[in-house]
């Protein structure tokens, strides 16, 4: 074979230029991440640096912030080994980091240690810049939320009613042991007392005092085949098996909290809830957490983790968590009908926010006729010159008592009014289903907010923030799960998982605006 030098050779000798830069394309999106970070001043939002530091020189702490901001940037969600692998490899990677490869460990010690607690700030400076650069409208906020699967085992699942179940179950065996105790005891004159419930605390008093009492030690306790335990060795390891477990019991209901009846046992912050997508196909529920984000001309304004299994709880937080950030509320919040409730419209109220969130009846109520002109409906009966409701009978509604309405935070209450007399009406059939006269409940503070809210929403201006809404926070959402796949939580823990929704608004922010300023460029 001939050996032809002309066409085989490869010398691999080292070629210019010698920067990386100059091999990027001008309009490369490393070089316009690179320029945003230095004009934020990126630097500031990282620890000081301690005066005494042991071991060798670590890598730049710049280098390693702007790596990490760039991955989430450039992929939506940034592996820490794919990191790695980049740094090696990618010349984007290598010119951020000036040709220095950390390992996978290095990246995730220096998020957890350095990121976790300016995410919030380094968030906030993106979207001020772009707001300064664009002049972003923060005052119409279109909100959606979604459910994301946790990082947590599928079928680790800890439900608050069922331990509270077992918990009293417990109780009646603790007071059948106790019982038994006091027979055995009754020579000594030591009673012990018993009761409905007790608790850990108080249990290992009586089994102290009965050990002092009964002269008790535990290594001459009898065990195995051929052994027979004594009486007091018996209650002893009873009460003391049933203490351990009323501790675990208390134990789970403190992680579930006063509002949550569930938790993953490998991730206590993670509710079981039931998701859109049945990929097991059991109809079972999974363990996830609420992403709520509010969006502004097709920016992430604000994001935030939620425990909740309803939207409706999430509105609130969500503009607290907007008014730290900004130090406003929205004057135009624009939501679907899974945040329409009367506390969120009253909180919209004293805040000078517009209501722009459908209420749970509003398609039926704006689509079907015959329910909105329904004449047996109570909004539709006619009133008289005394206030008093009027059925299409032509019979009287009195008052009969007001409830306040379980759960809401605002005290909000609801009147109860019951007919005069429905015995031989015509339309009983039509109105009614019990042989009873008929009693209907009216709040008539939420039925003016609802009429409100349609007034806004039936608009020109309500109708275009309907078409937003659908466009850009369900669409947002679209980008981060379908376009740029994340649809999965990796961190565990609320504090970790808010930690990575910040991260990876923060890179959808960031190519969003790049992409924008890439159009901007090729039109001119």
């Amino acid at each position: 074979m001939n050996n032809n030098t002309e066409k085989y050779y490869n010398s691999k000798q080292g070629r210019l230029p010698l920067f990386i830069s100059d091999r990027l394309d001008i309009c490369d999106p490393v070089l316009a991440f690179d320029k945003i970070m230095e004009e934020i001043g990126i630097e500031k939002y990282l620890k000081p640096e301690p005066l005494h530091k042991m071991g060798r020189p670590g890598y730049n702490r710049v280098n390693m912030l702007k790596t990490i901001l760039f991955g989430f940037m450039d992929t939506g969600y940034a592996s820490l080994r794919e990191l790695e692998d980049r740094c090696r490899v990618n010349l984007r990677y290598m010119y951020l980091m000036d040709q220095e490869t950390p390992s996978y460990r290095a990246f995730s010690y220096f998020i957890n240690e350095e990121i976790k607690e300016s995410a919030q700030d380094i968030f906030k400076a993106v979207i001020s810049y772009i707001q300064a650069a664009e002049g972003i409208d923060l005052q119409h906020l279109y909100i959606d939320g979604s459910k994301f699967e946790a990082n947590a085992n599928k079928y680790t699942w800890v439900w608050k009613k069922a331990t509270e179940k077992s918990r009293y179950r417990l109780f009646d065996k603790i007071t059948t042991l106790l019982t038994e105790m006091n027979e055995t005891l009754a020579y000594t004159g030591l009673k012990i007392e018993t009761n409905t419930e007790y608790t850990p605390d108080s249990l290992e008093a009586i089994l102290s005092r009965y050990d002092f009492v009964c002269h008790i030690d535990e290594n001459t306790f009898v065990y195995g085949r051929g052994h027979r335990k004594s009486r007091e060795q018996r209650y002893y390891e009873r009460l003391k098996e049933y203490i351990e477990k009323l501790s675990e019991y208390v134990e789970k209901i403190q992680i579930c909290g006063p509002e949550r009846n569930s938790y993953a046992k490998t991730d206590h912050d993670a509710t079981f809830m039931r998701m859109k997508k049945d990929y097991m196909g059991n109809d079972q529920l999974l363990p996830a957490y609420n992403i709520q984000i509010g969006v502004a001309d097709e920016y992430i304004a604000v994001a935030d983790v939620m425990q909740y299994r309803s939207d409706m709880d999430c509105f609130v937080p969500l503009m607290e968590k907007f008014h730290e950030l900004y130090g406003f509320y929205p004057r135009y919040p624009v939501a679907d009908a899974g945040y329409g409730s009367f506390n969120n419209y009253l909180f919209c109220h004293e805040h000078g926010m517009e209501k722009f969130m459908k209420f749970p009846m509003y398609k039926k109520e704006t689509t079907d006729e015959k329910y909105h002109d329904d004449p047996f409906r109570a909004v539709n009966f006619e009133t008289d010159s005394e206030g008093d409701l009027i059925c299409p009978n032509g019979r009287k509604f009195h008052f009969a008592y007001r409830k306040a309405v379980k759960g809401n935070q605002y005290g909000r209450q609801e009147e109860y009014y019951t007919c005069e007399d429905c015995s031989g009406c015509p339309y009983a059939e039509r109105c009614k289903k019990t042989e009873k006269n008929r009693t209907v409940r009216i709040n008539a503070e939420l039925s003016s907010m609802h009429q409100e809210v349609l007034e806004n929403l039936q608009s020109i201006h309500g109708a275009l923030l309907r078409m937003n809404r659908s466009i850009q926070a369900e669409g947002t959402f679209g980008i981060i799960k379908y376009d740029r796949w994340y649809k999965r939580i990796v961190r565990r823990g609320q504090e970790s998982v808010r930690l990575e929704l910040f991260l990876v608004s923060i890179g959808h922010n960031l190519y969003k605006f790049h992409n924008k300023q890439k159009r901007q460029r090729e039109v001119a």
